[in-house]
């Protein structure tokens, strides 16, 4: 039995595992984001319901750069308060378990291969695209996460005049649009024939990204995750027909297009970073 914990900005999500099930769960809200003491205060309050006998370890994502080794996380996205803090060694301390932590999406395609869409495969590629894009590994069968846990972050590359984040993201519609993601998809779900010219622009951007994907990793397959991947049946076809850039057709052919349709995956993934007997 391991606990599993996704870290956001504004919220966060504890999932209890066992025998790769979820069998118990909570959502709460991240308030105070100022003070790191307060944030910590929440968490663990957060965490103690789940305190069990049987219970081996706790496994955390956040979204930012993680020491592994040490468990430090820096400079937490949308948490300012957290610009370096010793996550492992505060929770160890606290609860005399073993605390794993590790990155957000790193977390979502460990959840999506072992227990997920990327079982079959030894080599994946998690693209997680919500209000940016954030990219994990797994090659030749293991979660792989580079020297500083930054392995794989693609949307960093410089592209156009930014970067591919920059445009393979929600950032995308209120920079170009002055219109939120939301509201270009629930446009778009309307037939709106301006919003669905937008997401297909987007895809254009998509389909770039995942060439560097392909560049970088030759995966067997890409799971597409984050809040933006709910809209994917407005920029596939663009994203697919930007994809016919790359050099290597028959590669392509090979390739697997998945779309997470579990939302557990990322506290799956953190409860799998804790190693069972």
């Amino acid at each position: 039995m391991r606990l599993g914990i996704d870290l956001g900005g504004t919220k966060i999500h504890l999932g209890l595992e066992e025998n790769g099930l979820i069998t118990r769960q909570t959502r709460e809200l991240l308030t105070e984001k100022d003070n790191l003491e307060s944030t910590l205060s929440q968490i663990k309050s957060y965490i103690r319901p789940y305190l069990h006998e049987r219970l081996s370890g706790i496994g955390i994502g956040v979204p930012s750069v993680v020491d592994t080794s040490k468990g430090v996380v820096y400079n937490v996205t949308n948490i300012p308060s957290w610009e370096c803090v010793p996550l492992k060694a505060i929770l160890e301390s606290e609860f005399g378990l073993p605390v794993e932590v590790n990155n957000d999406v790193n977390c979502f395609v460990l959840g999506e291969y072992r227990y997920g869409k990327a079982t079959p495969f030894t080599n994946v590629v998690g693209m997680s695209i919500g209000t940016g894009l954030g990219s994990g590994l797994i090659l030749d069968g293991r979660l792989y996460i580079g020297q500083n846990c930054g392995a794989g972050e693609i949307g960093l590359l410089p592209y156009l005049d930014q970067n591919i984040e920059y445009y393979a993201s929600g950032n995308f519609f209120p920079v170009t649009y002055n219109i939120s993601a939301l509201e270009a998809y629930q446009q778009a779900c309307e037939g709106k024939a301006s919003a669905l010219a937008q997401w297909e622009e987007f895809g254009k951007h998509i389909g770039k990204a995942v060439l560097a994907v392909l560049y970088a990793y030759d995966p067997q397959a890409i799971v597409f995750g984050g809040s933006i991947s709910k809209a994917f049946p407005y920029f596939r076809e663009s994203m697919l027909f930007h994809m016919q850039e790359f050099i290597y057709p028959e590669s392509l052919k090979k390739l697997q297009l998945l779309i997470s349709d579990d939302e557990l995956m990322p506290i799956l993934g953190a409860a799998a970073l804790i190693e069972t007997p």
